[in-house]
């Protein structure tokens, strides 16, 4: 009991967190010209590191990196899953002390809209917009992964780096426009990048893998939950009276059905490839077959 008490303190009723205030003049990362030459440095060092592989290493051989990857893994998951549990606390913390404000507004009755739907003139302070500046915080360590990638792997696809830059750049919106539906995309993201990273971590220690492409498989997962919720935030903004950060909501959506594009075609590609490489192994092996079994009937023939 003290040891949930102390964690629900230092996780959503710490001065720090109840207080937060996202500001563009005291809070780190909070500018426009910040979070523009972050990405612009992260694609710049990204595509000159690839570059600079390709010309001084033989073709497909990687440079070892030893445990890193798996330290890097298994904190992105303990970070996620301390952000899931602190923006979890900090809503239902939220949820307790607004409920008044949602009988004035009249946009939302449930915790599910709020959710959904911020009421409109929700400011970027308190409990869960700090998790959501921890979560943008975050994104920074993701972008180390794409570093490994080129590292180990020699890889390095649009899909990726537009991927990686997109999420940073919205984590950002999230909190410029206090935009409705980030409280549940984070809860969702978090407790996917807990269990993904994770099982990277089992992965890179040298565990057994999954009989399936597990990361693929959750990331389909999220995009579909996305998509689904992205309905119900459109539902009530027209049906409620509207909900706040919508012009951002709006630009947020597009990215978002930018990169399910661009995922599922990458999906696709990959299992048509990896079917059509089944069919070619399973001729390969009926025609290897057929082969020795002539080459027999020929020798019971000459005996």
């Amino acid at each position: 009991m003290i040891i949930m008490q102390s964690v629900k303190y230092y996780l959503s009723e710490h001065p720090s967190i109840v207080n937060f205030r996202w500001s563009n003049t005291q809070t780190f990362g909070s500018m426009w010209s910040f979070l523009f030459s972050s990405i612009s440095v992260y694609v710049l060092a990204a595509t000159t590191l690839h570059s600079f592989l390709s010309h001084i290493l033989p073709k497909r051989r990687g440079v070892p990196l030893g445990p890193i990857p798996a330290i890097h893994s298994i904190c992105i998951s303990l970070i996620s899953a301390v952000i899931f549990i602190g923006i979890l606390l900090s809503s239902v913390a939220d949820i307790r002390d607004t409920r008044w404000f949602w009988r004035r507004t009249k946009t939302i009755t449930t915790p599910f809209q709020w959710f959904l739907c911020f009421p409109l003139g929700t400011r970027a302070s308190g409990r869960v917009f700090f998790w959501s500046y921890i979560f943008y915080l975050s994104r920074f360590l993701h972008l180390l992964r794409t570093f490994f990638i080129i590292l180990r792997r020699r890889k390095l696809r649009f899909f990726h780096l537009f991927n990686q830059s997109i999420l940073l750049f919205m984590s950002f919106l999230w909190l410029e426009f206090c935009q409705s539906f980030q409280v549940l995309a984070i809860l969702l993201s978090t407790l996917l990048y807990s269990v993904v990273y994770g099982y990277r971590f089992w992965t890179e220690i040298g565990l057994p893998t999954a009989c399936f492409s597990f990361v693929v498989n959750c990331q389909v997962v999220l995009l579909g939950c996305n998509l689904v919720c992205h309905f119900g935030v459109l539902f009530l903004h027209f049906v409620k009276g509207g909900c706040n950060g919508m012009g951002a909501w709006g630009f947020n959506s597009v990215l978002n059905a930018v990169i399910l594009g661009l995922f599922l075609d990458f999906y696709f590609k990959k299992h048509l490839k990896k079917g059509k490489v089944g069919n070619n192994s399973g001729q390969a092996v009926g025609s290897s077959s057929a082969r020795y079994r002539r080459r027999s009937v020929s020798e019971l023939k000459s005996e």
